[in-house]
């Protein structure tokens, strides 16, 4: 990985060393062309006073000075010949002749003899050295030819940058994703659906990536302790009746334990408490503070199990809410109210995982060899087990949950009734390695500025269905659509660097151990993060997730129009609900008659996946496109914590023409090179501000210091907008120093917002809201709902203070910002 961010700067050192090779490359075939001033020594006296003139010449080059003037020549030779700039001049070697011609006619036996005796003048002579002269003149120029041709296709550090073609650069690019090929790519790796290794998978990956073109793609391995399951299934037992049960609902046969596949080994709570557990069952419904204060006021809670729908808050803050209470394990279940009508999922189980994210045994620093392991197999005391919503109604005696009147009826133990269980889990924690497939474009003008791609590819057990290959897919098409104009010789102006992460459904844990290994790399060098995490969950709704200095960007963002028609027309009858596409630049994502055309809704909000490294930790604006459905957009979030096993969801049924796939690709491919390319990085610093405003309305936390210094941020906000990034993006009065000036600030403007600690489950980065239906600060939210009535309480002040600080921060840092430009105006002039 060294080698990998060490070649960033390479391409600064070779165009340091070309000069030497061109000024010897030069002093050679002038030296040459000498040898055609023999048309004019026509007498002996003539032949004679040019041989004085060159050993004359040869002591003049032999004395100090004569780099200079050879370096001058060189330069008014490459004016005359701008084609030589071009030429490939790596198998010249300086050091094998410094003198240039002159030393190796010395070297020549027959030299003296043949400057010694005088050469009659005749017709025939004549003729021979115009013939040779003509001969000679052939031959340099069909060489010259030659060469230059290969020094033009051999020579990628003569690529040319983005800012010198024409602005449909971008649409030329995405022209060439085409939803067929993305349907091969995607097929391609489903092919390795059922292999248990990794790294094979892994390295279909970077081969596929290396054929493309993709420069020194590679394998960076860590290895971490992963908890997986255990030799059986874990079980659930009435002890009234003594059934036993699966987590599906199945009973705990013989039989039915041998037809059972492996997704009742893979529905299991990774780094769960292990053990066994039998106690009151006590229904705690979404876990919420208001939740367990009802129940904590009618029955005793310690070391009872809670039975907890998953949704609507983060499953770790819920977990820590249960353990505080005094709760020993957790049923934790889907409430089939909770999921879009079309879907069935009542005997369905899923995997979750307790894991914040990383290696468990290398918490905050990176596992590399030699590193402390601590011996850390859980992250709760609880016992938590995943189970399908046909067991949760099994165990309270209730059918399923039933329609009536277009109303569902949700999941509910009665209260006046008592269920005692028996649950028992075993799972098993060893060391494994995880792979992180990692390649990259060099940026021309910027290589030390890197925009990150990631998506990421299949652990030991495939959840999701087909969902990590539709995420491999959409990556790989548009590495092979940038390649195509790489070859040409075009490159983006910032690195792009592709990442395929490993271990992602236990943790995200490659994308943690990579971030933590290369911090402060990447918090110096890292632009932007665009995640391609499960870009299809639905059909109907397009769904983008942007950080609040990217949103304007993803608004104006554009597809070619040429593909709109098609697209449309082959997709509309699939989407009876939100089809948008965006095919203006001024305009927001416009939509068809086909469909419905509500506003466009691009928030920050919590996502899933491996974009939460750059996020929380490193403050990287960030952005995402999904298709989702619009009922699961409705329910109640986070109910993609749920990790469903290999046959729950089949991409090719939501997306059969993989236009969806098409469509993600070229979205999120527009943001990627816009971002690459612009010379002022597309960020908007006023949007922060709004957005800090916005979290702070009617918020009965909302002090007036809180709203006095969202103004003035604001205000800064504002000023910094106008007075530095509308001229820089004027190319007339753009100066590069300013210009990068302005770039390491914009980069860097949401960094502010990464308070130190927060509730477990909810993001470091305070400008990311807990859903799209709330627009308050998330950590606010949450003190609000523990202390509304005690003012005073150290934890309410607490969060306060990191609210305050981080708005402080981000108006101090832009008050900063514009006050070095000024400086830098005052000392110009």
């Amino acid at each position: 990985m060294e080698h990998y961010l060490e070649q960033i700067k390479l391409p600064e050192m070779s165009r340091r060393d070309i000069p030497g090779k061109k000024m010897a490359y030069q002093k050679i075939s002038a030296d040459q062309r000498a040898s055609g001033h023999s048309q004019y020594l026509d007498n002996d006296d003539l032949q004679a006073t040019a041989l004085d003139l060159e050993w004359d010449m040869e002591k003049e080059l032999e004395e100090p000075g004569f780099d200079q003037f050879q370096l001058d020549s060189s330069e008014n030779q490459n004016l005359e010949h701008p084609e030589s700039v071009d030429l490939n001049l790596d198998s010249i070697q300086p050091a094998t002749s410094p003198k240039g011609r002159f030393q190796r006619l010395q070297e020549e036996s027959d030299y003296v003899s043949h400057y010694t005796r005088s050469v009659p003048k005749s017709n025939r002579c004549n003729f021979c050295r115009l013939l040779k002269i003509f001969c000679t003149t052939t031959i340099l120029f069909i060489l010259g030819i030659l060469v230059g041709y290969y020094a033009h296709t051999n020579c990628p550090s003569d690529a040319i940058s983005s800012g010198t073609v024409d602005p449909q650069l971008y649409q030329e690019i995405l022209q060439t994703i085409q939803a067929e090929d993305i349907k091969k790519s995607f097929r391609n790796v489903v092919e390795l659906y059922n292999s248990e290794d990794d790294m094979e998978i892994s390295k279909n990956i970077k081969t596929h990536w290396t054929s493309l073109g993709l420069e020194d793609v590679q394998f960076v391995n860590y290895s971490v302790l992963l908890n997986v399951p255990g030799p059986s299934p874990s079980t659930v037992t009435l002890s009234g009746s003594g059934q036993c049960f699966h987590p599906n609902g199945q009973p705990c046969s013989e039989r039915a334990r041998t037809d059972s596949s492996q997704d009742l080994l893979y529905s299991y709570a990774a780094y769960s408490a292990k053990g066994t557990l039998e106690a009151e069952v006590i229904d705690v419904s979404y876990g919420t503070a208001d939740d367990l204060k009802r129940i904590k006021k009618m029955k005793n809670i310690t070391n009872h199990i809670a039975l907890l729908k998953l949704g609507k808050l983060p499953l770790l803050y819920k977990i820590s809410l249960l353990e505080k209470a005094g709760f020993g394990g957790v049923l934790l279940y889907i409430d089939p109210c909770d999921l879009p009508k079309t879907v069935n999922s009542n005997h369905d189980t899923f995997m979750v995982t307790l894991n914040p994210g990383g290696d468990p045994s290398t918490p905050g620093y990176p596992s590399v060899g030699g590193s402390f392991r601590q011996n850390r197999s859980n992250f709760t005391s609880l016992l938590v087990q995943p189970i399908s919503a046909s067991l949760a109604a099994k165990l309270i005696s209730s059918p399923t949950a039933g329609t009536k009147n277009d109303i569902c009826s949700p999941l509910e133990l009665p209260y006046n009734e008592i269920r005692i269980v028996s649950m028992k889990i075993q799972t098993v924690t060893k060391f494994q390695t995880v792979t992180n497939v990692i390649g990259y474009v060099k940026g021309l003008a910027s290589p030390d500025r890197y925009i990150i791609v990631g998506s990421h590819h299949r652990a030991v057990y495939s959840y999701n269905g087909q969902e990590w290959a539709s995420s491999t897919a959409v990556i790989t098409a548009f590495i092979r659509a940038l390649m195509l104009r790489v070859k040409k010789g075009w490159r983006p102006d910032r690195t792009i660097v592709f990442c395929s992460w490993g271990g992602t459904t236990l943790g995200n844990v490659g994308s943690y151990e990579w971030g933590q290994d290369f911090k402060k790399i990447l918090q110096k060098n890292v632009v932007a993060y665009v995640s391609l995490h499960s870009p299809i969950r639905g059909n109907s709704s397009l769904h983008p997730v942007a950080s609040p200095s990217l949103q304007q960007l993803v608004v104006e963002v554009k597809l070619p129009t040429r593909t709109c028609p098609a697209l449309l027309e082959r997709i509309g009858p699939l989407n009876h609900g939100t089809m948008q596409l965006a095919v203006g630049r001024k305009n927001k994502f416009n939509c068809t008659r086909r469909t419905r055309c509500p506003e466009t809704n691009v928030s920050s909000v919590q996502i899933q996946g491996d974009a939460d490294y750059f996020i929380n930790h490193l403050g990287v604006p960030t952005v995402q496109f999904t298709y989702e459905d619009i009922s699961a957009l409705e329910g109640p979030s986070f109910l993609s914590e749920a990790a469903f096993p290999q046959h729950a969801i089949n991409i090719e049924e939501m997306d059969p023409f993989f236009n969806l796939h098409e469509t993600i690709t070229k979205l999120s491919g527009e943001v990627i090179l816009q971002i690459a390319n612009e010379p002022v990085l597309p960020f908007n610093a006023l949007d922060i501000a709004l957005e800090v405003q916005n979290s702070l309305k009617g918020d009965q936390l909302s002090a007036h210091h809180l709203l006095a210094v969202a103004a003035r941020l604001r205000e800064s906000a504002e000023l910094f907008q106008s007075d530095e990034m509308r001229p820089a993006n004027d190319p007339k009065e753009r100066a590069p120093v300013r210009v990068r000036m302005l770039n390491d600030i914009l980069q860097d403007m949401e960094k502010s917002f990464v308070v130190r600690q927060v509730p477990p489950g909810f993001y470091r980065n305070i400008l990311y809201h807990m859903d799209e239906k709330t627009s308050q600060f998330s950590i606010l939210m949450e003190v609000w709902e523990h202390c509304s009535s005690l003012t005073s309480n150290d934890t309410l002040q607490g969060a306060l203070s990191e609210v305050l600080n981080s708005i402080n921060s981000a108006q101090v840092y832009f008050k900063a910002g514009l006050e070095v430009f000024q400086s830098v105006s005052v000392a110009k002039n």
